[in-house]
């Protein structure tokens, strides 16, 4: 997994540390932001290993943090950074968790499936540390290290769609006498 542009636990809880009194607010598309009184419901670390079409082993681990959205929204409920951190202290007594891995934050609402973002900036506007998101995405691994797939030695072959065989339709011709009542053909 190439997780050279993607932000590492360390960095995250360190952005957060730098500033704990402000309010911490994250924005999963343009203009769109998780309601105010969200909750971190869980932090997972989930290590991943994967073999992909070239039959290569990859392993990395991703920390993934839950946001949730109660059904009664309450404005006034907004979590500090400092209370981030504070759930965070509990969790990492618990559990753990790798400085390097890879972390995305995981949020949907009725408006938004869930799904799992990659923070891409962090912003400082007003009193608010604004975690900026990005979706995630999906890559071929062999292709982007200049391999090949599998076997063939072909490089992007299995990774690129292969064009389908064309299947022709023939009337069939049956006989009339063929389907008549008591005929036996049905």
């Amino acid at each position: 997994m190439e997780t050279s542009s993607l932000i590492n636990w360390k960095t995250f809880k360190s952005r957060l540390l730098a500033k704990p009194e402000l309010t911490l607010q994250f924005q999963y598309a343009d203009g769109k932001w998780v309601d105010a009184s969200y909750h971190i419901t869980e932090i997972k670390q989930a290590p991943i290993v994967s073999v992909d079409c070239g039959g290569v082993v990859n392993s990395w681990t991703e920390i993934v943090v839950q946001l949730w959205e109660p059904e009664a929204l309450d404005q006034e409920r907004a979590m500090t950074v400092g209370k981030a951190l504070s759930i965070i202290d509990i969790v990492e007594k618990r559990l753990p968790l790798n400085p390097n891995a890879v972390v995305k934050i995981e949020f949907g609402n009725s408006q938004f499936d869930t799904r799992q973002m990659y923070p891409r900036d962090f912003l400082k506007r007003d009193d608010n540390l604004i975690v900026d998101l990005q979706p995630d995405f999906t890559q071929c691994k062999a292709i982007s290290r200049g391999g090949s797939c599998g076997t063939n030695n072909k490089g992007e072959e299995c990774c690129t769609p292969t064009e389908k065989p064309v299947v022709q339709l023939k009337m069939l011709a049956v006989a009339e006498a063929s389907c008549k009542p008591g005929s036996g053909c049905c």
